[in-house]
């Protein structure tokens, strides 16, 4: 998730200063489940899995600047050969914000084919972002929840699909950059592997994985409310609470319709609807690790996310 969503929340913090007894509560830890996770949409242990590697020190935070992206990228590629879609590698350069040397992005598309032969001409983009934003001040920020979640999610949302063909035709897409400014999202958005006006509709992963109160947010229905009637009926069902907003101008920095990669689909007039949650303690610190992800929450999370691109492709 981009910088900017953070500035609440770190002025939050800057107000509460100290905590009682000298210590700062920064995010209770999630218990180890005492049973093997599991989905009847997905490999859940396997969702699991790809997050930890994904928030490994190993991999040093996912920078782009890094050599150990490479790691990354390695895995992005494989699991999506595992889950039968063949990746598509899409290279691109960028300046990054601060810094005087090019850097090279790489993008990851794949497809699965509709069944409908009056809908698969049509396109729902399915996309997360695999890089964070590395190391800082020597600390390695691992990005459990933003963004290896979303990423994770992606693998296991194309399995299901794989087995369970949609109408429309799905094209899936793992976004470098984002903490960047975008910069994967821009590139794709900028070099479509179809028509524009074939896509129906952006579906973003950002930030899955963590909620003290449930609460999976769907944004982008304020832009385009076609989509609430398929989502509102999900809500109904959902394991997880899922709500509809922060896509309104008058929320500022509470608006999220530009907080992450479906913004650059949003300024090209791509529909969207961006699924994530709320900011927390750790959020784009060197504490967002594997272990404080809820992997109860997350995996309905993540059912959420199939039903409701279910829902949108026989909308």
């Amino acid at each position: 998730m981009s910088i900017f969503r953070n500035y609440k929340l770190w002025l939050a913090l800057v107000v509460l200063g100290v905590a009682v007894s000298g210590q700062i509560a920064i995010g209770k830890r999630s218990e180890p489940s005492s049973s093997e996770p599991s989905s009847k949409y997905f490999d859940a242990g396997r969702l699991i899995d790809d997050v930890r590697f994904l928030a490994s020190d190993e991999l040093e935070g996912r920078s782009p600047e890094r050599p150990s992206i490479a790691k990354a990228r390695d895995h992005v590629a494989k699991r999506m050969r595992e889950v039968g879609i063949e990746p598509e590698r899409q290279e691109f350069k960028f300046m990054p914000r601060r810094g005087k040397e090019e850097l090279t992005g790489v993008n990851f598309i794949g497809r699965i084919e509709g069944r409908s032969k009056e809908k698969a001409g049509k396109y729902i983009v399915i996309t997360a972002h695999y890089d964070h934003v590395g190391i800082q001040n020597g600390q390695i920020y691992n990005g459990a929840d933003d963004n290896a979640s979303g990423t994770a999610a992606l693998f296991a949302i194309a399995s299901y699909f794989k087995k369970n063909r949609p109408e429309h035709s799905l094209i899936f897409v793992a976004l470098d950059a984002e903490e960047m400014g975008l910069q994967g999202a821009r590139h794709f958005v900028a070099n479509l592997p179809v028509a524009k006006d074939a896509i129906l509709l952006n579906v973003n992963m950002d930030m899955l994985s963590r909620s003290e109160k449930g609460e999976l947010y769907a944004a982008g229905t304020y832009h385009y409310p076609q989509f609430k009637p398929a989502l509102e009926a999900v809500q109904k069902k959902a394991r997880v609470k899922l709500l509809l907003g922060h896509d309104r101008p008058e929320l500022g920095r509470d608006d999220w319709t530009f907080q992450s990669d479906h913004g650059a689909f949003h300024r090209e007039k791509i529909p969207f609807i961006y699924f994530g949650v709320e900011d927390h303690p750790d959020y784009h610190r060197p504490t967002d690790d594997f272990e404080k992800i809820d992997q109860a929450f997350y995996i309905k999370a993540v059912e959420t996310v199939v039903e409701s691109l279910r829902a949108l492709d026989k909308s």
